[in-house]
């Protein structure tokens, strides 16, 4: 009976859509274009090699009625043609624009794929090696990679065809405003951040002696005889060393890892990872984002001193390593050591912070996981927030035989934790499917279902797909907020 009710009732979806393109309707939620599948609640999943023959894939399904297949089993799956990237692991969802990129870790692949023709065309080019941190501006003009094996901050910048290498050892982790306008980037164990700038025709000109006409606080400018882009230091002017360069010493960040973005745009706040990554104390730090816009003519003001920094940090003492912000809170992850057994062990923290009164709420427990390894957080339907954490069978709570799962669903109205689902392996993916009060996410390796009013499973049998499932994105969201990558 289950399955004619969903035949039926998948039927019925189709006959809408055909009924759409021949009344002459062509697009859906938003004004989107209707897309060849028919389907106006699809979930993409992104397919590691399911063999050492084949690349991976992107399939996609039917999220409405949960199922990977058309009406009468034709077509057998849907999926993105053309798309041969290899161990695709995360999807940049911008459901605005029509429009998502899938990294591919196997090859070093950035492929656009279009929501409204299902399909995808060629790579990103100019990339230097593999990448351990990639965005793409929503204008799609600028798109900023870090490669930590080729110790470059790669910037390419469409507006002109070019792309610039701005060398950066140890450089791992770049963010990214959702405006597009600035950039930071973080190195591995350092107590720094850096954020490029775009020059213009006259500072070309002046910067092209060398490293001795840059700006103090410039650590790259390339190409070295006639620059396009700087990479600098963001750091205080206030502190002068004994040799009278005001560029000497390092922001009162510790192992900032990541910065995420007030609503309005103008303030960037630096997570500071602290112990979880080898520092001393986890924290958030305050940055102003219009001294550091990067386009031409359009960044203005000065860095804050030291002291204006040392003021704006807030302690966060459950771990700082993961962050999302809905208006004037903002809700923090980490990992926060702990001694069992004679060893160090992580604990899974989760701290509300008040952003208008600046303080911060006692650490909340969720899923353990690895420490400084990026997670996933999502908002979703019934005031749900969604923790996505990997190797969560290393921490806490596996250690000392308490129940324990990767993922964790958070009510942001009660501020309690509801659920911690057991453990299915490393939860590496959350795709909120906005108002059909469900999540799919991506655990050991397969596509799961939950329902957002109590956090029950439900029934993923024909959303299973072959290989490894890494990541998933929901195409049709409302905004580009639905994004665990950012």
């Amino acid at each position: 009976m289950k399955i004619r009710v969903l035949w039926l009732s998948a039927a019925a979806a189709l006959f809408v859509a055909a009924a759409l393109a021949g009344c002459g309707g062509t697009s859906y939620f938003a004004g989107r274009n209707l897309p060849p599948s028919g389907l106006t609640n699809r979930v993409m999943i992104a397919i590691q090699n399911p063999s050492a023959f084949t690349k991976g894939s992107l399939q996609f399904v039917d999220a409405y009625y949960d199922i990977r297949s058309g009406y009468n089993g034709k077509p057998g799956n849907f999926s993105i043609s053309g798309y041969a990237g290899a161990l695709p692991i995360s999807i940049q969802n911008m459901p605005e624009e029509q429009v998502g990129y899938v990294y591919g870790s196997g090859d070093g692949s950035f492929s656009p794929i279009s929501y409204a023709k299902e399909s995808t065309s060629n790579a990103v080019a100019g990339l230097n090696g593999l990448s351990s941190s990639i965005f793409i501006t929503r204008s799609q003009n600028f798109v900023f990679a870090a490669s930590q094996s080729s110790h470059v901050l790669t910037v390419i910048d469409h507006t002109n065809s070019n792309s610039y290498p701005l060398s950066l050892p140890g450089i791992y982790r770049v963010s990214v405003n959702p405006g597009g306008s600035m950039a930071l980037a973080f190195v591995q164990n350092s107590n720094y951040a850096y954020y490029p700038v775009k020059l213009s025709s006259e500072q070309t000109i002046s910067y092209s002696g060398g490293p001795t006409t840059w700006p103090k606080a410039a650590v790259d400018c390339e190409p070295l005889n006639s620059p396009g882009w700087c990479l600098l230091q963001a750091q205080s002017p206030d502190h002068v060393d004994s040799t009278g360069n005001s560029y000497g010493a390092p922001l009162v960040f510790d192992r900032p890892v990541k910065a995420v973005f007030s609503t309005d745009g103008g303030t960037a706040y630096v997570l500071n990872c602290g112990p979880e990554c080898g520092g001393s104390k986890a924290s958030i730090t305050t940055l102003p984002v219009a001294p550091m816009i990067y386009l031409v003519g359009q960044g203005s003001g000065t860095l804050p001193t030291n002291s204006a920094l040392a003021a704006s940090t807030l302690a966060i003492p459950g771990g700082a390593s993961n962050a999302l912000v809905d208006a004037s809170t903002m809700y923090v992850v980490g990992q926060q050591p702990q001694q069992v057994n004679a060893q160090t062990l992580f604990a899974g923290n989760l701290t509300v912070v008040n952003l208008s009164a600046y303080t911060a709420s006692s650490p909340i427990s969720v899923s353990d996981g690895l420490p400084g390894a990026p997670s996933r957080m999502l908002e979703a339907d019934n005031n749900t927030l969604w923790i996505a954490m990997t190797k969560c069978n290393q921490g806490v709570r596996a250690a000392t035989g308490q129940s324990y799962g990767c993922l964790t669903m958070f009510n942001t109205s009660s501020s309690k934790v509801t659920m911690l689902e057991p453990y299915l392996g490393d939860a590496t993916g959350i795709a909120a499917v906005t108002g059909l009060n469900k999540i799919y996410t991506t655990e050991g390796g397969q596509v799961y279902i939950y329902t957002t009013t109590d956090g029950t499973a439900l029934d993923n049998q024909y959303v299973t797909v072959t290989g490894t499932a890494f990541d998933v994105a929901y195409m049709d969201a409302a905004s580009d907020a639905n994004n665990t990558v950012y």
